[in-house]
């Protein structure tokens, strides 16, 4: 089981500004804990997302000599995919495709079809640069725009991913509304599907609802969470109400209760914990 961690989704929609030496302080802690992945910051336009402006900068701060968590950056368009990937400490770049055209254009600025082109686009430059796609399959679950729906079209766009041979999406609930028996259906169905692709889940949820939909994540196949410390964060793009990611502490809570909990410095996440409540609004 892996967890990923967060913080460039935890910081993006925050109206000030992080300084760049506190982002590089809480990541270092974070590189401490031992998560499998950390999404760290993104090459996207600094107009689009001004707070994470500063994600090379950071990056060329931070040690990564001593932990074996792997780096993740979110890019929107072959541009930033050029750029992350002539970092050799970034592993992942992660490009967000939407069944819903209305936050694709929000989102990247582009139709569905032309983030198709773009996906194969930019699997192309992995290869090159010994990178590895990331694919979040946003609004995984619904949308508030009207745009169609249904779990047959995120099966779908899996068709499609597997025919371009991404081989690790994350099924993203980008304004929280999935429900239990819904995630189970689509994890249930996909995994066995697909046994070569690792199937992730990125949802955003209200704390009350959190576990219940851990659990049918866990219970039906899911091989990856997606969690950011507090629940901090939520999509500005989707021009809604942010609704938070999940707690990783609620996320390996669960696990542990499951005895599935991945092996990390529990001391360095309980200090991670602690350096969060300085850089987060309450």
């Amino acid at each position: 089981m892996k967890i990923i961690e967060c913080p460039r989704d935890a910081m993006q929609g925050l109206s000030f500004f992080i300084p760049t030496n506190r982002k590089v302080a809480y990541l270092s802690q974070l590189l401490k804990v031992g998560f499998d992945t950390i999404d760290f910051g993104s090459f996207v336009s600094p107009k689009a997302i001004p707070q994470l402006r500063d994600t090379a900068e950071v990056l060329s701060r931070l040690d990564l000599t001593k932990t074996k968590s792997k780096l993740l950056a979110i890019i929107a368009n072959t541009r930033g995919a050029l750029e992350a990937a002539e970092y050799e400490s970034i592993t992942y770049l992660g490009f967000p495709l939407s069944i819903s055209e209305t936050f694709q254009q929000r989102n990247t600025n582009k139709s569905i079809s032309d983030a198709l082109a773009t996906i194969q686009e930019i699997q192309e430059i992995c290869a090159r640069k010994n990178k590895v796609l990331v694919t979040y399959i946003s609004m995984g679950f619904g949308n508030p725009y009207g745009d169609p729906y249904n779990t047959g079209i995120v099966e779908q766009f899996s068709d499609l991913l597997n025919a371009m041979n991404v081989r690790i999406i994350s099924l993203a609930d980008t304004i929280g509304v999935s429900q239990p028996d819904q995630i189970q259906m689509l994890f249930g169905g996909l995994t066995k599907k697909y046994p070569k692709i690792e199937f992730g889940v990125h949802l955003h949820s209200n704390p009350a609802t959190a576990i219940e939909k851990i659990a049918a994540a866990y219970a039906s196949g899911c091989q990856r969470f997606d969690g950011a410390i507090k629940g901090f964060g939520g999509c500005p793009m989707a021009d809604d109400e942010l609704i938070g990611n999940l707690a990783t502490e609620t996320v390996l809570s669960y696990l542990d209760s499951k005895q599935d909990a991945p092996s990390i410095d529990r001391l360095a996440f309980n200090e991670a914990l602690l350096l969060a409540d300085t850089i987060f609004p309450h």
